[in-house]
């Protein structure tokens, strides 16, 4: 089950008044004051989303509690929970889906059991009024940054794959949080997380595709670093 954890402005947000009654998601009141004391069934994620305005439009923020694994959905339709929901289900598998295979992780997939196991995952949803002060931290940076680009070029992500290139940013700045004593990527964690429960992969098999994830990005890296400097000596040696 999907557990959205949203703050006051995410519950305003999706909540609408129609003949005089408030129609809202939102169950009334969660298990429990603090998210991490919540008795979790197996396939169940914690999520807060939070909600700002940008240029006049709605922009909701999504962090998975656990990792930090964050996904921006612009321009959101007000009190559509439906919506936002058929966004963040497909944002989310396909936005695993490219990681792990730009990390070269295919041996460790099986696409039917990875799409049965999401499926379980998802097809039910809770909506709760419920904050997390960690989190809700680095939503608020990540915010500014959204902001602070959006200023720049002038409108939001005008589509998905857009909107999934700044995901990727986020989810690849170093970040931490109480209780872990170094800092760590969320698009790593997310993607043990989704390979551990999802996949059913074992510690030795997790060691191996973080190994090769690994390996893949530092091979990246030097091919970038080998092609910039084939472009700094091109520039130089006209000089």
């Amino acid at each position: 089950m999907l557990i959205f954890n949203c703050t006051e402005a995410a519950s305003k947000f999706f909540s609408r008044i129609h003949k005089g009654k408030k129609i809202t998601p939102l169950d009334n009141k969660p298990p429990s004051s603090v998210i991490e004391d919540d008795e979790l069934a197996g396939s169940d994620e914690q999520w807060l989303v939070h909600a700002i305005t940008v240029q006049r439009k709605h922009v909701l923020i999504a962090i998975h509690v656990k990792t930090r694994y964050c996904m921006i959905f612009a321009d959101a339709k007000k009190a559509d929970a439906e919506g936002f929901v058929a966004r963040f289900v497909e944002r989310w598998a396909s936005g695993l889906l490219m990681h792990a295979l730009k990390h070269d992780l295919q041996q460790w997939l099986d696409p039917d059991l990875i799409l049965a196991r999401m499926t379980q995952t998802c097809e039910q949803q809770t909506f709760y009024r419920r904050s997390h002060r960690s989190a809700q931290k680095h939503i608020d940076e990540i915010a500014w940054i959204f902001q602070s680009k959006a200023a720049q070029i002038g409108c939001l992500p005008p589509d998905e794959d857009t909107a999934r290139v700044f995901d990727e940013q986020m989810n690849d700045t170093p970040r931490n949080s109480k209780g872990v004593k170094t800092y760590y990527f969320p698009d790593e964690e997310m993607t043990l997380h989704w390979l551990r429960h999802y996949c059913f992969l074992d510690d030795v098999q997790l060691h191996a595709a973080k190994a090769r994830r690994k390996q893949i990005i530092l091979e990246n890296a030097a091919i970038k670093r080998e092609a910039w400097l084939e472009e700094y000596e091109r520039q130089h040696s006209n000089t």
